[in-house]
């Protein structure tokens, strides 16, 4: 048992270079606070008798500052590791769910530093010189890419479907499809979305088989709209019928009800396909752009084929940040304006910075190339293929490692897409004495950690949905791993 006069006071570790340091980045009260933490664990630990063999302790008053200062730094990091952190996604879906879906373009990220850190427009109008409105931020971008009248923005998709029912459907009926009653992610269903909107749901059709006639039949003075639910995280298929969205608008204008559609992913990418900025990309060449082209509806063909008001999410196929967006005629968007709940639901200035960024890539036509989803849906499995064999060459120098390039499949996720992947190149990794399960484990204690899968019993990593300004960073960590 060492003699435990040996450990300074914590004023006298507070005067060592190392600890200035840490009171510097971490404040007074918190570095005190480990300090008195690591001396009172050193002091159990020279108390306790020693087992046998260790010869570690410390034996001076130097030595045992020196054991305090070392443990108070990673107690410190510890306790001020935040819970919500950066991550490589590695596991090859690109708008991950768990992973906060949609990384934000540069231009989107400079914008909300740029509002953020100043005061800003948000409820200001510069020409009246007075109070201003907020939600009319993304209006004119959203007009200009999409040909809706008017739009007005909340906070996630959900909501805007709830808003959107509350304003106009409040006490009334709404005519779903069975086939299109859906449950999304963390167990949201659509009827009780319908519910906590007010709004009476009528169910039409069956599960798999709805025709325009069912809607014309369901129809009464009590019916306020027909909502069309896009099916974005599964598919029918076998016996179906879904009327096309042109016969469910004439039904509406015949009889004089609303239209409403929740189309959930925000896929404009489509409509920018054919505008003269991306006229030089043949969709052949690009088969995320030809997933989308042809099997995603998009913003813009709801509005053109008549649809009254439409609701989409921000953070999916639009590769902003998380927001429901509600699009459509003038008259029904201010008449969800003028709802109580729009107080509630509304979003702050980092969203509507985030959101304007991200749409003026899309209206100057950079998207394909800027927007992060939008790229890794566009990258070709050979660019894939060239960045797995670069880094597998680093991995096997390590020695540590045994590399496979394989081929494999890109997933779009995020409720969108059902069961479309894209043509991709995995770097597949064992490491001796290590199971795939302890790998996989092993990658996510990394910092930052590292988020994988396992495929035929082994790790794979999809370069497709790790930045390529990390490559050097994943090198670097995983020849680190112990």
């Amino acid at each position: 048992m060492t003699d435990v006069r040996i450990i300074p006071s914590v004023e006298q570790l507070r005067q060592r270079p190392r600890v200035a340091v840490l009171l510097e980045e971490y404040g007074h009260g918190p570095v005190v606070q480990a300090l008195r933490e690591e001396a009172d664990a050193l002091r159990r630990r020279l108390l306790a008798p020693a087992p046998t063999g260790e010869n570690d302790r410390p034996r001076n008053p130097a030595e045992a500052a020196e054991a305090i200062e070392a443990g108070v730094e990673p107690r410190l990091r510890r306790a001020f590791q935040p819970s919500l952190r950066q991550v490589i996604n590695a596991t090859g879906v690109v708008i991950h769910t768990n992973l906060g879906r949609s990384p934000l373009s540069p231009r989107a990220l400079h914008r909300v530093v740029e509002i953020g850190q100043d005061y800003s427009t948000l409820e200001y109008d510069l020409d009246a010189g007075g109070r201003g409105h907020r939600d009319v931020h993304a209006e004119a971008l959203l007009g200009r890419l999409t040909g809706a009248e008017a739009s007005v923005v909340v906070n996630n998709c959900a909501a805007a479907t709830m808003l959107m029912l509350a304003a106009l459907a409040n006490g009334r009926e709404a005519l779903v499809s069975r086939g299109e009653l859906v449950e999304i992610g963390g167990g949201f269903r659509v009827p009780e979305v319908m519910a906590q909107s007010g709004a009476i749901l009528r169910e039409v059709g069956t599960t798999n088989r709805t025709r325009a006639a069912d809607y014309a039949a369901a129809v009464t003075e009590r019916t306020a709209l027909i909502l069309r639910v896009h099916r974005s995280n599964f598919r029918l298929e076998g016996f179906t019928e879904t009327p096309a969205l042109e016969d469910i608008v004439a039904l509406g204008r015949e009889r004089g009800v609303i239209v409403a559609e929740d189309l959930g992913s925000g896929n404009i990418i489509g409509g920018l396909a054919a505008s003269a900025e991306l006229a030089g990309i043949a969709t052949s060449d690009v088969p995320g752009l030809e997933t989308l082209l042809r099997g995603e509806p998009t913003l813009q063909g709801s509005i053109a084929a008549g649809v009254d008001v439409v609701c989409v999410s921000g953070d999916k196929l639009l590769g902003g940040p998380q927001a429901g967006i509600i699009l459509g005629r003038r008259a029904l968007v201010q008449q969800i304006r003028r709802h109580p709940l729009m107080r509630a639901l509304r979003v702050d200035k980092l969203t509507y910075a985030a959101l304007t960024g991200t749409l003026l890539e899309y209206a100057t036509g950079r998207a394909v190339e800027t927007v992060p989803v939008i790229r890794m849906l566009t990258v070709r499995p050979a660019e894939v293929d060239a960045r797995a064999q670069r880094l597998a060459g680093r991995l096997d120098a390590s020695g540590l490692y045994r590399t496979a390039i394989v081929d494999g499949r890109s997933t779009i996720g995020g409720g969108t897409t059902p069961g479309l992947t894209l043509p991709t190149r995995l770097l597949a990794l064992e490491r001796t004495g290590m199971s795939a399960d302890a790998l996989e484990a092993a990658l996510r204690r990394l910092d930052p950690p590292v988020i994988a899968r396992i495929d035929d019993g082994r790790v794979v990593l999809d370069l497709r949905t790790v930045f390529e300004r990390h490559d050097d960073t994943l090198a670097r960590i995983l020849r680190g791993l112990a």
